[in-house]
């Protein structure tokens, strides 16, 4: 890799957007994706199949950042993690093989507004009244579902999966650092290939200045998630999910 070949100040928008996309991602289990895609093709004009590239290589690196973090920070619950992993893994191998046959296009649009409709429910609950946790019980066809339409529908892990345990009662902490790990594993496992045919020397450039930030992100994000209240964690959630899925809806139809 040249350093020479590009001008480290020209990084810096780059690691504000990392920075910003994983902050929000650690605390909240989700939006890495969402977020840094629209900031990059909205406001610093990247294209958006360069802008795809750049997120899944740097979400390698973050979400092990951030999965280390989670486990520091006692934020994963153990049982939690292994009933997400494996359907998780195998969702999104499904997912990656069945893409270049289905269009995954076609049913993002319902998905997103499902997810929209979760985001209102757990912001009127976040306000509403105090969570009560309980034991989640649709985890591995959860972790199936999620991983598949991760890899089938260019990302959905963490809104769909942490806004669904989050439904089912599961403590928000313990939800945001679980599914977080567990994201490492699928993110490596369906991108392996992506990566292999890229090479390291795309790690040059705009795509180094987003792994920087958000890197450096990971660490604050595994903190917020502990230290917010659940209540206060619903609210925020609800509000990303919502936010987040109603511009999917709207840039799918009218987009």
């Amino acid at each position: 890799m040249d350093l020479g070949s590009f001008d480290l100040a020209s990084l810096w928008p780059f690691i504000a957007v990392g920075f910003a996309a994983q902050l929000v991602d650690g605390a909240l289990g989700m939006a890495f994706g969402v977020i840094s895609n629209a900031l990059m093709v909205g406001v610093l004009g990247v294209p958006p199949a360069l802008a795809s590239q750049r997120v899944h290589i740097v979400e390698c690196f973050t979400t092990a950042t951030s999965g280390i973090s989670h486990l520091l920070h006692g934020n994963i619950d153990k049982k939690l993690f292994f009933r997400l992993l494996v359907p998780g893994i195998i969702g999104g191998l499904a997912g990656a093989y069945l893409l270049s046959s289905i269009d995954a296009g076609i049913i993002k649009p319902f998905v997103l507004a499902y997810l929209s409709i979760i985001g209102i429910y757990l912001l009127w609950r976040g306000l509403a009244y105090p969570p009560k946790t309980r034991e989640a019980k649709y985890v591995a066809p959860l972790g199936l579902f999620g991983g598949f339409l991760d890899a089938a529908g260019g990302g959905g892990w963490g809104p769909v999966v942490s806004s669904n345990l989050l439904v089912q009662g599961a403590e928000p902490r313990k939800v945001v650092g679980t599914v977080n790990s567990v994201e490492f594993f699928l993110t490596v496992t369906v991108s392996a290939a992506f990566i292999w045919h890229l090479g390291v020397a795309d790690l040059a450039g705009a795509t180094l200045g987003f792994l920087i930030g958000g890197v450096a992100a990971a660490p604050f994000g595994a903190f917020a998630a502990k230290h917010f209240p659940a209540k206060w964690m619903l609210v925020m959630v609800g509000i990303v999910l919502s936010a987040t899925s109603g511009y999917g809806v709207y840039t799918a139809i009218f987009g």
